[in-house]
């Protein structure tokens, strides 16, 4: 069995790094792409997922973060803020500043809130609305670009925004940490 726990998104590159007829042990949370999905299938690759540990704790938040090379610098300096938040957090990437396509992270951080495997997403990309609308492509995600601690709230309280997009270049650290604190603050108020 090889252990693949550390990873938070199995891609069709994990499943043709394997060897066929392999299994692969991945975390409660890890995702699975769906032509990660489609070739394991096809190639007799079983996932096996650990279970979730009973602790007797309350369960911590977990946030899915993300982000494109815009975004990168500031997404690290998030984690930060998420610890002292007291949330635990899923970082499906980007790793560097090197260019990649901000649709892509979106999506994984919207497919981790939609199925439930986190319980809010934070994605940021250079300016934080193309990552919103490709995170809305996905059916049930709410994700709201904000800009100021108003936008924030608003989101939250009077849309029930699980999503949260920043533009790394168009706002400060310490904006984005106001703007996090005050989402990650803020309950729904009023049912749509």
């Amino acid at each position: 069995m090889v252990d693949l726990t550390d990873r938070s998104l199995i891609t069709e590159h994990d499943i043709r790094a394997a060897s066929i007829g392999s299994t692969l042990r991945i975390s409660a949370r890890t995702l699975v792409t769906p032509l990660a999905a489609d070739l394991a299938r096809e190639r007799d690759i079983t996932l096996v997922r650990d279970s979730p540990t009973a602790s007797g704790r309350p369960q911590r938040r977990r946030i899915a973060i993300g982000a494109d090379h815009g975004g990168f610098e500031m997404k690290e300096a998030l984690k930060k803020v998420l610890e002292d938040f007291a949330c635990d957090y899923q970082d499906f990437g980007t790793h560097s500043t090197d260019p990649v396509d901000y649709p892509d992270f979106a999506e994984a951080v919207a497919l981790a809130v939609a199925r439930q495997t986190c319980d809010l997403g934070i994605m940021i990309d250079g300016a934080g609305i193309g990552s919103c609308m490709a995170a809305n492509k996905i059916p049930g995600i709410r994700a709201a670009m904000g800009y100021d601690e108003d936008s924030a709230r608003n989101s939250r309280e009077h849309n029930g925004a699980n999503v949260l997009t920043l533009g790394g270049k168009r706002i400060s650290y310490e904006q984005m940490q106001e703007i996090v604190r005050v989402w990650l603050s803020t309950d729904l108020t009023e049912e749509r």
